[in-house]
């Protein structure tokens, strides 16, 4: 077998969702920061996403972490999550992956019944208390990095649906939330390409005419992800199709999603603090959130009185293999194609 470099990875999936772990072959990414270390990973080793992430070795709605030395002394690892999106600057159903791989293969000294894992994160410090029965990861619970709602009652223009009322939130990534009855769309699985066109439509529409920017880093910026939610969904249980960019739904509930939802939510004065949020994926999964601080965006965002909330996302994880990966110098697909 002729290689020229191979990568090491654990492959896992979150209530649905794949994250593949890569645990050796990158090498440690130049940066002061995991967010520096993003930036250059983008700039100079996107190519490694694309073959990890991409057909033939991927699929259209992979995801994935790299694991990387921290570069503060309060975290355990480093991540940088990958995805057939883009290089993400957090992952939710990623970071409750690599917390249950990070304990189920031993890379961290487990203890029982919890491990507290900290993670160093593009978006910031991310804490996982992983529940441990036997050894074996049951669930885990994330601490989020202050999530906030960005503009409530908007409206954008996205044909043929016309003038779409929806709200901005971010929770580490940012989300346009939506209601599915305003478009006219059954919450049904049957209607998934007419879900998936709406999602997609509506990103397209608010990264057009209203870019969000987060406040205190103007490179996080855009709308990927849309959260359409179905019919009757409420404070205490949404049900939702999760749009992701270029063009498909999340299997989980979403992580971040679920922090931006809370933070919607929040702000709209329907979810109070320590409440359980259960928030239900479009194939019928769950994650269980809460918020349980309030404050406010540092920085310039201060004088606006930008209100934020820290929330903890609850969700399970499973192994499903292990592998190398291994790049053939003949191989057509050395960044791996999408069709």
């Amino acid at each position: 077998m002729r290689s020229s470099r191979v990568f090491h990875a654990v492959d896992s999936h979150t209530e649905g969702m794949p994250t593949r772990v890569i645990t050796g072959g990158v090498g440690v990414v130049p940066g002061a920061t995991m967010f520096d270390r993003r930036r250059y990973f983008i700039e100079h080793l996107d190519h490694i996403r694309t073959f990890l992430m991409n057909e033939p070795r991927g699929h259209a709605a992979m995801s994935g972490a790299i694991l990387q030395p921290p570069t503060r002394p309060d975290a355990d690892y480093g991540v940088l999550y990958i995805e057939t999106s883009g290089c993400l600057p957090m992952c939710g159903h990623g970071t409750i992956g690599v917390a249950t791989v990070l304990v189920e293969t031993g890379m961290v000294e487990v203890k029982e019944p919890v491990t507290t894992i900290r993670l160093d994160t593009p978006a910031g410090l991310v804490v996982a208390r992983v529940r441990v029965t036997d050894g074996a990861a049951k669930s885990v619970v994330l601490r989020n990095v202050p999530s906030f709602a960005l503009g409530l009652d908007r409206t954008v223009r996205a044909e043929p649906w016309g003038d779409v009322p929806y709200d901005l939130a971010f929770g580490g990534n940012f989300y346009a939330i939506v209601h599915l009855d305003k478009l006219g769309i059954p919450f049904a699985r049957t209607e998934k390409r007419r879900i998936l066109d709406a999602g997609l439509a509506i990103m397209a529409a608010v990264n057009d005419q209203d870019r969000p920017v987060h406040p205190l880093n103007p490179e996080i910026n855009g709308c990927h992800h849309v959260y359409l939610a179905a019919p009757g969904s409420d404070a205490r249980h949404s049900r939702h199709a999760m749009v992701i960019h270029p063009g498909m739904f999340d299997r989980s509930p979403c992580g971040t999603g679920t922090s931006a939802r809370m933070a919607q939510l929040h702000a709209r004065g329907e979810l109070a603090l320590d409440t359980d949020f259960d928030n239900e994926s479009f194939i019928g999964t769950h994650f269980t959130g809460r918020l349980v601080e309030e404050g406010v965006l540092g920085g310039p965002a201060a004088t606006r009185g930008l209100a934020t909330v820290i929330p903890t996302v609850e969700g399970r994880a499973w192994i499903t293999g292990t592998a190398q990966y291994h790049y053939d110098p003949d191989d057509p697909f050395p960044e791996g194609f999408e069709l």
